[in-house]
């Protein structure tokens, strides 16, 4: 039986930020771009949080939500060094660490003999020592599988831990929402929707032939999911291959000028999620994705360096071209590099 803990910081670049500056405490605070520049929030304080702003909100929205947000620029560097104090804490109980970005990991500590072999106290004396030795706070979820020990981390947010017993895990699962599952994305629920599923005990009423014939590929996967069945192992060189952005729209994109706009934003919103990459990997490559009112699917790759926003520009361009249909959805990203560099010293312009 595996005990997976699932490690996860609190508004984590705000966090630091206020750490470094406790007149901010108790103020809706918020990192991302500037304003002008089509800027997205990274992430923001609980405060900010109750006005509705949230991650990946354009920065103009967020501020006529809440006037008095607070935006901050980002600071990789401070960032980096608490990801890498977190990471050394880790290390302390198991070599069996997988970061997933810099304000989160997996830890698979079922070896670990510390305070009688006990997950949740293993997560617990983590939580207390990041907090006074990097001065932010985590939230810890802990259970016998990857998938669930993440779902976890996220009940009792900030600061809190939620332990998930094997024992308790179908009384878990009855009642849990299908968008909590791992890969369970806006259309899918949609989907689940219209087919009177709305938790995973709706879905176990399906055979994996059912679940197959209506998802596809995934609905293998969902058959296991539902069931509390993850055996994905905590690897902790596991390499990324690409990173990526999407966005389906509730309207169809039918002008030049529009296609614009949707790769400024989608963008700022790639250029936040590669800055929370480990320094490991390196972007390059850009390729985008289309999907046509017909729900046709083109994808456009370019083997260049630096990533720009022009590059995007005329990726989706000329995807548009090919078939001169109504655009439902565009997704751009990167294929990654695993050399060392400093990726700060990427040209990332927005214009």
């Amino acid at each position: 039986m595996k005990k997976i803990i699932h490690c996860d910081a609190d508004c984590f670049y705000a966090a630091v930020e206020i750490r470094d500056n406790p007149q901010l405490k108790g103020l809706p605070v918020a990192v991302g771009g500037k304003t002008q520049r089509r800027g997205v929030i990274t992430t923001c304080s609980y405060e900010a949080r109750e006005f509705g702003v949230r991650a990946a909100m354009p920065a103009a929205h967020a501020l006529k939500l809440c006037p008095k947000l607070i935006i901050l620029g980002h600071n990789m560097e401070k960032y980096r060094i608490a990801s890498q104090q977190m990471r050394e804490i880790f290390l302390d109980y198991t070599p069996l660490v997988e970061p997933l970005s810099l304000d989160e990991a997996y830890l698979d500590v079922t070896a670990c003999t510390q305070l009688q072999s006990s997950a949740t106290r293993i997560a617990k004396e983590i939580q207390a020592r990041i907090y006074t030795s990097v001065g932010i706070t985590v939230s810890a979820g802990v259970a016998n599988s990857k998938y669930l020990a993440k779902i976890a981390s996220d009940i009792n947010k900030p600061n809190g831990i939620y332990t998930i017993p094997p024992k308790d895990i179908p009384s878990f699962l009855k009642t849990l929402p299908v968008k909590k599952l791992f890969g369970v994305g806006a259309v899918t629920q949609q989907k689940m929707r219209s087919l009177g599923l709305e938790t995973c005990h709706d879905l176990t009423a399906l055979s994996k032939i059912e679940l197959v014939t209506h998802f596809g590929r995934f609905g293998g996967t969902l058959y296991h999911l539902c069931r509390g069945i993850d055996e994905r192992l905590v690897t902790p060189n596991r390499i990324r291959k690409s990173i990526s952005v999407e966005h389906t729209y509730h309207r169809d994109l039918t002008t030049a000028e529009q296609y614009v706009d949707a790769a400024g934003a989608l963008f700022e919103e790639l250029r936040t999620r590669i800055e929370k990459l480990d320094s490991q990997y390196i972007p390059q490559k850009p390729f985008a994705k289309l999907k046509f009112n017909d729900f046709t699917v083109t994808t456009i790759e370019k083997a260049e360096r630096p990533i720009t926003l022009e590059s995007y520009k005329q990726l989706i361009r000329e995807g548009a071209s090919r078939q001169l249909k109504p655009i439902r959805l565009i997704g751009i990203g990167a294929r990654l590099s695993t050399v060392i560099s400093d990726k700060l010293n990427m040209q990332l312009p927005l214009f």
